[in-house]
């Protein structure tokens, strides 16, 4: 039996839906906050119980029968909430549950010393994997395709991208990412501890992407550079609570160090194709076609 949280969320439902092409739908399991959201899943031979990581005592039921769990990473960072506390008790649930492995969302950043706040929580929980006593694989994701695109959604309305300046980061979509997950999750062990970065194949920065949106879109997507004083003080009048001003921030700042820039071709493998570039994204968002 796999186990996914978060099976609601972006990545979790792709996952599942990559896993119930590779494995009968009965031998998939889904741990979510809320089972109404997971109905369809449930209808398809999924089983669906509710398990929350805030709520530790949720999770022994969700993950009963588990040999792997697949766990999304929190984003209570976001919120002010305790990331690390969340990812602990998951852990814990898995292990008691008789898990042999856990597969874990990390990114390709994690460090103890990034500049960006979330990948401190990845590299504290990939210790905590390490002293579990379980089998463990860490995905070491690119960063979100999806993240770029919202950044710049303000800016493809008025002609410029404002932020400070960045560096290149290797944007790669959830679906590429989903599927390499279900990959993994369906050959156990192939990876043992972290993965080599799970990157598409080009690093660009928001110059590049704007040059990119503004061939795609026929109209000019300007890139201005604003200080980060700037842009820490319009995040927090539009009313951005501070640890998500901090995330904000931090992307930028560890960019420019080069914390996001390695291209790696373990995706590809995995994949068996080229993965999607930006300039797919770009142009299947901005509904043109590339």
């Amino acid at each position: 039996m796999i186990v996914v949280t978060g099976a609601t969320g972006q990545l979790g439902r792709l996952i599942v839906e990559n896993l119930i092409t590779r494995v009968p739908a009965d031998r998939v399991a889904v741990s979510v906050r809320d089972v109404q959201k997971a109905q369809d899943l449930a209808a398809r031979g999924v089983r669906v119980r509710r398990g929350d990581f805030a709520e530790p005592a949720s999770l022994a039921h969700a993950f009963e029968g588990a040999s792997q769990v697949f766990m999304v990473s929190s984003n209570a960072r976001a919120t002010g909430g305790d990331t690390l506390a969340q990812h602990r008790a998951a852990i814990d649930a898995a292990r008691s549950a008789g898990a042999r492995r856990i597969v874990y969302t990390s990114h390709m950043a994690a460090s103890r010393s990034s500049a960006f706040p979330p990948m401190l929580d990845h590299a504290a929980t990939e210790q905590l994997l390490s002293e579990s006593g379980l089998a463990w694989t860490s995905l070491r994701n690119g960063f979100y395709a999806s993240s770029a695109v919202f950044l710049l959604a303000k800016g493809l309305q008025t002609g410029v991208f404002e932020a400070p300046a960045d560096g290149k980061v290797s944007w790669t979509t959830h679906a590429d990412l989903a599927e390499a997950a279900a990959v993994i999750l369906t050959n156990e062990g192939r990876y043992d501890g972290p993965t080599p970065p799970l990157t598409a194949s080009q690093a660009l920065d928001f110059g590049a992407l704007c040059e990119l949106a503004s061939g795609i879109l026929g109209r000019p997507l300007h890139r201005s550079t604003v200080p980060e004083d700037e842009m820490r003080a319009k995040l927090t009048a539009s009313g951005m609570p501070a640890p998500a001003v901090a995330i904000s921030l931090g992307l930028y700042r560890a960019s420019r160090d080069g914390e996001f820039a390695a291209v790696n071709p373990t995706l590809r493998e995995l994949l068996g194709r080229a993965p999607t570039g930006m300039r797919e994204v770009l142009a299947e968002k901005l509904g043109r076609a590339a």
